[in-house]
């Protein structure tokens, strides 16, 4: 039978221990072919949680305790994964919070999707069938909402609906992959960084509905402000979308000097300038995003297959060319090629034109290619 263990953090959680833990259990009759344990890991809370878990492992042998000073939510799960792999040996690892914001009974509909194949299972309130408590105050909802949408257009997984709900299943092996790069990451921004991890791995990662649901006993542990910076943080620096836009910043600079350069002096005609600068540019974007974009999934191998790549990266940067030159020569015949009068400034349209087809459509065009194509997991 397959071993199933949820790792629950507490800090002053024993009200909602009390009630929690027997109805964890009382799923194990909906399971035919899984056997669950509960791990309690709790950060020496003042309201003595640890004793009331103490008091019903009597009734329930598969409830397990550890304990250990406050660190955070992020050094909580670090605890339990690792205790839980060493003493377990379990086939999946839950995560879950101890105040009833997550159902239980939605349990078995994690494990059936990991029957069905998947690595990693993720509750999802962005999804349909899923929801956030309708008697949050506004702010909170727009918070919420806000902060996940920010994770996902950062990291360009539009795919992946939701980053930061705690309601996951996970299989073993993504936690032994991921458990030894995670002791940087602390509270809520451990789950974010666990599944940028997990999508780097290429994981196979599926999402089921959940109702989240405000907690009826305690206090919420998050500190907002601190916990935005951490999410802007975390994306800034680790996302190879915005590495690749950085990349391409510094591409257009070479580009726009160097054809500014060759014709200033005379040296080709202005074609000529702009195709070698344009060339010139790729390389350099080729390079870099190769080195720092897409370093977990660097091409490798003979000369030939890194050549084969750039020559694919050529082929998509000059589609996009050819999309620019289209899509500008389209707006201009529909829309007019005029002076546009924004408040006290005055710019021709065309420019408008042009900012609105790079960033909305050759951006997510050349990084979805680049990223699928060109950057394949198979070269890493």
């Amino acid at each position: 039978m397959k071993k199933a263990v949820i790792v629950l953090p507490t800090y002053n959680e024993r009200e909602n221990i009390l009630t929690l833990v027997p109805a964890l259990f009382s799923i194990q009759k909906l399971l035919k072919n899984w056997h669950l344990s509960v791990l309690v890991v709790d950060d020496n809370s003042p309201d003595k949680t640890a004793g009331a878990v103490a008091v019903m492992q009597k009734k329930f042998p598969q409830l397990f305790l550890i304990s250990g000073k406050k660190e955070g939510l992020g050094k909580a799960y670090q605890r339990g994964f690792a205790y839980a792999l060493k003493e377990f040996s379990p086939d999946v690892l839950f995560e879950m919070d101890a105040d009833w914001s997550h159902d239980p009974k939605k349990i078995p509909i994690f494990l059936q999707a990991i029957d069905n194949g998947s690595d990693m299972v993720i509750g999802s309130r962005y999804m349909k069938g899923g929801s956030i408590p309708q008697n949050w105050a506004w702010y909170r909802k727009i918070f919420s909402i806000m902060s996940n949408l920010f994770v996902r257009i950062g990291f360009m997984h539009l795919s992946q609906k939701e980053w930061t709900n705690g309601y996951r299943a996970i299989r073993s092996w993504v936690v032994e992959k991921n458990l030894p790069s995670m002791g940087l990451y602390n509270g809520y921004v451990f789950q974010i960084a666990f599944l940028d991890k997990t999508l780097k791995l290429g994981a196979r990662i599926s999402e089921i509905p959940v109702h989240f649901t405000d907690r009826n006993q305690g206090e919420s542990k998050i500190n907002a402000p601190q916990y935005v910076w951490h999410i802007i943080h975390y994306v800034l620096t680790h996302s190879s979308f915005i590495r690749y836009m950085l990349v391409g910043i510094v591409g257009f600079s070479i580009d726009f000097m160097i054809a500014y350069l060759f014709i200033s002096f005379h040296v080709v005609s202005k074609v000529i300038a702009n195709m070698i600068s344009a060339e010139i540019a790729i390389i350099s974007n080729f390079t870099w995003n190769n080195l720092w974009s897409f370093s977990h999934k660097r091409i490798k191998g003979t000369t030939l297959s890194f050549l084969k790549q750039f020559f694919v990266f050529n082929l998509i940067a000059s589609g996009s060319i050819l999309i620019q030159g289209g899509g500008l020569g389209l707006l201009l015949k529909l829309l007019g090629d005029r002076q546009l009068n924004i408040g006290i400034i005055s710019i021709q349209s065309w420019i408008v034109y042009k900012i609105f087809i790079i960033a909305f459509i050759i951006i997510p065009y050349s990084y979805l290619l680049y990223n699928k194509v060109v950057w394949k997991k198979s070269n890493s």
